[in-house]
């Protein structure tokens, strides 16, 4: 098994090299190391060769994973689908839910957050590619759900998150990245506080590189940090 820190610098590198390509800052985008099934030592060690921002897919997994790892200066961030009913999970052990898809979860989030005496941030999650399998607000719908998220006190909106269709070569998903980064820009120009909307997490493992191209201030990676996954464990 490679070593985290050796993959942490070489995804730091491409990264690098991918922001020299369109002009950018590196600065403007941070790597989210994605721990979906992996040992809490191995995060451990991660955290340790510099990774700052956490993100886990299931809500169950990620509080087992904060209550572990809390002596650590880390944040962590919900990427995964997130049902109303773990909402206040949620909101007691993530600092960011990328993953905000519809009104419902939204007023729960709100209302958890609202008793928690905390401001959550959140991005609101688009299904770029109009997959049945993916969650997601569809790109003609968002302009209403972001009116009604950016209404709640209890959340921050603070950009959008989107998972493109897969495909082998990374330079399919160019479009949908570009999708996202066009949807956010157009809600910049209605919104009260164009200066919030400054996050666009999109790019994984396979595809990061075209994700920061286009623009990407989040990039969530984890089979190229950690190495392959080990299966879930469904209980």
């Amino acid at each position: 098994m490679s070593s985290i820190a050796e993959n942490l610098g070489i995804i730091r590198a491409r990264i690098d090299d991918a922001c020299r390509r369109v002009g950018r800052d590196p600065s403007e985008v941070r790597l989210v190391g994605v721990t979906k099934t992996v040992p809490a030592s191995r995060i451990r060690e991660g955290v340790q060769a510099g990774i700052a921002i956490l993100g886990e897919n299931y809500i169950q997994e990620a509080r087992t994973k904060v209550e572990a790892l809390g002596d650590l200066e880390v944040s962590w961030h919900f990427i995964g689908h997130l049902q109303s009913n773990k909402a206040k999970i949620a909101v007691e052990c993530c600092d960011m839910v990328h993953t905000v898809d519809r009104e419902s979860l939204a007023l729960e989030l709100d209302r958890q957050a609202k008793r928690a005496g905390r401001v959550v941030p959140v991005l609101i999650q688009v299904n770029v590619g109009d997959e049945a399998t993916k969650s997601g607000t569809s790109p003609e719908a968002l302009p209403g759900l972001f009116r009604v998220v950016s209404g709640l006190e209890g959340l921050a909106v603070r950009g959008l998150m989107a998972l493109p269709p897969y495909e082998e070569d990374p330079e399919s998903a160019r479009p949908y990245f570009r999708m996202l980064r066009e949807l956010l820009e157009g809600l910049k120009r209605d919104a009260p506080k164009p200066g919030d909307l400054r996050e666009l997490s999109m790019g994984m493992s396979h595809d990061f590189e075209v994700a920061v191209e286009e623009g990407a201030t989040l990039v969530r990676i984890g089979t190229a940090l950690f190495g392959e996954r080990a299966p879930r464990n469904p209980a």
